[in-house]
């Protein structure tokens, strides 16, 4: 600030005995009424009188009531009374003149003293705002010995960082008004106030683990010591993030302030004069970048809490984290706190790697099934609202299959069932699954699984893969090809990099149907497409490969995909046609005890008609439609009917001995 030197100042008056800055201005214009009538004169008229008290006092050497207020001016750029203390610190630190700092006193003057927003609007008449006019304080600071007042306001610190801000912008400059906004206002009086859209609410945040608790404490120091400006925190919650964003503010002893979009104009200076740590909520999609802008008035660091996809941009360094799932003895602790202490959660804590924020969707959901059955909660329900997607939102790129498959209802080989039972357990493991190894096995180790399952069509690859969620209590979302794949270059890697972010927090197994059409094998590049291609195949090796979740393939040929992929693969599973004692078991499995079939007429079945499980669901529920039709019950003449239309279907004859030939 410029402080323009008084003489006749009486030296070792008490900083606290000083009027307040917008006192000082208003008693300057009380010069000018003082033949004025009316409520608004006597107020400015008895300001006055108090300035001309506090003058004899501090500075009796002035003359005159001009002189008394400049001299007590020039005290208040020395060391203001307490209650402008805040306004003086900013001012010092953000270099603003006196016009610029006059400005402020007054703006704040007139929102919270109803007689001096009266007055001024008395005084600017005809022009009637409450606000001051740039030209009214200008006439001050020719008073004060300041001749560029409208230029310093115009163009100076004040408005680049929000402090000011004009009004009326079809006036002259002169006749614009200078507000201060509210939040600012009430800051400097030393109350808390906001801007709307900003907000220091924790309530409804996940609990975090001790380790994430401790990380956060490491990075509130990087960002004092190593010089870090911009601290990105990823999860795939965005409770989460806002959880940890928490924890990073509370350990270098500030509160956060979160807000999404562009900063409000003016928060750079509030963010100051309140001690906060500002956080950007962000949602990017994969590929997009999102440079952030500077916050006016404010050099301190940012954080940004936001998804897993895109990445931020920023003068000066960024720092990423990315919170990582707790280990299962936290997870059990998050789980216990979720549930209540009634709950055994060391299974869920040791099958399921979830982490704090979906621990905590998924807890409240288990809470709320469990009320409404009249239950206490239970592992149960967790399950239950796991297995229908509760939070697990993969938007229109993959399709929820949450019908529950029970163990009778997959009928398979012996051998091919244990298969699948190992399968279970590598997923239930698979995140200690290194553990006690030796280096070679630990060394890059990632807990994701990916199976393919490959065999004729209708040999039960889905639902065995429906099974496999079931038995895990998990969500099986089936991939949706159509939505995921696109002409466009780069659309289809982009939908791919959306759907594996979302999945892998959300702890889903993910089942891709034909999965061939997307990792077949790579071609030699002839032209564009094929170069485009190759790419898109490399991109799916490279992301199968990373991702933590649980991926389902299915296929009729093992042969059509890449041999870089199936060496990725931790499982092939071959499904084979059944045999006769497998197809049953089929087909007692899908007729169960509602029909009249004898033993002969089902071994009659199994024996020549070499059909898979799926065929044979579309025989048995053909064939309990016709019975339904004629009110009769499930027989071997309506079985031989459907049987003769789904083998004309497969181009195929009806094989003999099963009945007529349809």
């Amino acid at each position: 600030m410029n402080r323009p030197e008084h003489p006749g100042l009486e030296t070792g008056a008490a900083a606290t005995q000083l009027p307040r800055l917008a006192d000082l201005a208003l008693a300057l214009l009380a010069t000018d009424c003082n033949a004025a009538q009316g409520a608004e004169a006597a107020w400015l008229e008895a300001l006055g009188r108090s300035i001309d008290s506090c003058g004899g006092v501090l500075a009796p050497a002035a003359r005159g009531r001009e002189a008394v207020v400049q001299a007590l001016m020039s005290a208040w750029l020395s060391g203001p009374p307490a209650g402008d203390n805040a306004l003086y610190a900013l001012a010092a630190r953000e270099a603003l003149s006196l016009p610029e700092t006059l400005a402020t006193a007054l703006s704040c003057a007139i929102e919270l003293t109803p007689m001096a927003a009266r007055t001024l609007i008395w005084l600017q008449h005809p022009v009637g705002s409450a606000r001051p006019t740039l030209g009214l304080l200008a006439s001050l600071c020719e008073r004060l010995g300041e001749d560029h007042a409208l230029a310093l306001l115009a163009e100076g610190g004040g408005r680049r960082i929000g402090l000011l801000q004009l009004e009326s912008q079809d006036r002259p400059l002169c006749e614009r008004c200078v507000r201060t906004p509210l939040p600012l206002v009430m800051a400097l009086a030393g109350y808390e106030g906001c801007f709307d859209g900003v907000s220091s609410k924790d309530d409804g945040l996940p609990m975090l683990p001790d380790s994430t608790i401790a990380a956060a404490h490491s990075q509130a120091a990087g960002l004092r010591d190593d010089g870090v400006r911009v601290l990105v925190l990823r999860s795939a919650v965005p409770g989460e993030a806002r959880a940890a964003a928490l924890a990073v503010a509370a350990a270098s002893g500030r509160r956060p302030a979160f807000y999404e979009g562009d900063a409000p104009h003016g928060l750079g200076p509030w963010l100051w004069l309140q001690d906060r740590l500002p956080v950007l909520q962000v949602a990017l999609t994969p590929g997009e970048r999102r440079r952030l802008p500077e916050i006016p008035g404010y050099d301190g660091p940012l954080l940004v809490a936001t998804g897993l996809e895109g990445s931020i941009e920023a003068a000066g360094a960024v720092s990423q984290w990315r919170l990582p799932v707790p280990p299962a003895d936290e997870r059990a602790r998050l789980w216990r706190a979720a549930l209540g202490d009634a709950v055994a959660v060391d299974q869920l804590a040791a099958h399921h790697r979830h982490g704090a924020g979906r621990i905590a969707e998924l807890g409240q959901a288990a809470r709320s099934a469990a009320a409404r059955a009249g239950e206490t909660p239970a592992v149960k329900h967790v399950v239950q609202v796991a297995r229908r997607g509760v939070g697990a939102d993969l938007g229109a790129l993959a399709e929820l299959l949450d019908d529950d498959i029970a163990d009778e209802a997959l009928v398979l080989a012996p051998g091919l069932r244990q298969v699948l039972e190992s399968l279970v357990a590598r997923c239930r493991l698979r995140d200690t699954l290194a553990n006690g190894l030796g280096a070679a096995a630990r060394t890059r180790y990632r807990p994701g699984v990916r199976a393919l399952l490959v065999g004729p069509s209708g040999t039960g690859k889905t639902l065995a893969a429906s099974w496999v969620a079931t038995r895990l209590g998990l969500p099986l979302y089936r991939v949706d090809l159509a939505s995921v794949t696109s002409k466009y270059i780069g659309e289809t890697e982009k939908n791919l990099a959306e759907l594996f972010a979302r999945a892998e927090h959300a702890e889903v197994v993910l089942l891709f149907d034909e999965a061939d059409s997307l990792f077949g094998k790579r071609t030699d590049v002839k032209d564009s497409n094929d170069r485009f291609a190759n790419q898109q195949t490399n991109y799916l090796l490279q992301r199968i490969e990373s991702f933590e979740g649980i991926t389902l393939l299915t296929s009729n040929s093992r042969a059509r995909f890449d041999s870089a992929f199936t060496r990725r693969l931790d499982a092939i599973i071959e499904f084979l046609a059944p045999g006769p004692v497998e197809r049953r078991a089929l087909w007692l499995a899908h007729l169960g005890e509602s029909n009249i079939l004898d033993a002969v007429a089902l071994n009659r079945l199994a024996a020549n008609c070499d059909l898979p499980g799926g065929h044979i669901r579309n025989v048995v529920l053909a064939a309990a439609a016709l019975a339904g039709a004629q009110g009769a019950a499930l027989g071997e003449a309506e079985l031989s009917a459907a049987l003769a239309s789904e083998y004309r279907k497969l181009g195929k004859q009806m094989p003999a001995g099963v009945g007529g030939s349809g």
